[in-house]
C-alpha cells in the first residue's frame, strides 16, 4: 500500500526559460497559471476549452499536467516537491 505522504504537496518548483527556479505554494502556482490563461482564452488547448472559468482551467492544468506552452519557444513547467523529510 502506498505511503500517504506521497500525496502530500508542500510546494512546487517552477521552471521558466532564462529564469532561476522558483518555489511556489499551490495557491501561488494557481494564481500564476490564472494570470497566464487570462491572455490565452482565444487560443486554449482542447482539454481546457471545456471549463467555463479561468480558475477551473488553471486547477485542471495544475492537477493533470506539469508543462504549459505560454508562447512560441516559451514554456512553464512545475513539479510537486516536499521541502522536509
Amino acid at each position: 500500500m502506498p505511503d500517504p505522504i506521497m500525496y502530500q504537496e508542500d510546494a512546487y518548483v517552477v521552471l521558466e526559460p532564462n529564469q532561476p527556479e522558483q518555489f511556489l505554494t499551490a495557491s501561488e502556482l494557481l494564481a500564476k497559471l490564472q494570470a497566464i490563461l487570462v491572455n490565452r482564452q482565444d487560443d486554449l488547448p482542447i482539454d481546457l476549452q471545456k471549463f467555463d472559468n479561468i480558475e477551473a482551467q488553471a486547477r485542471h492544468l495544475m492537477e493533470t499536467t506539469c508543462e504549459f506552452d505560454v508562447a512560441p519557444g516559451a514554456y512553464l513547467q512545475w513539479y510537486v516537491v516536499r521541502l522536509e523529510k
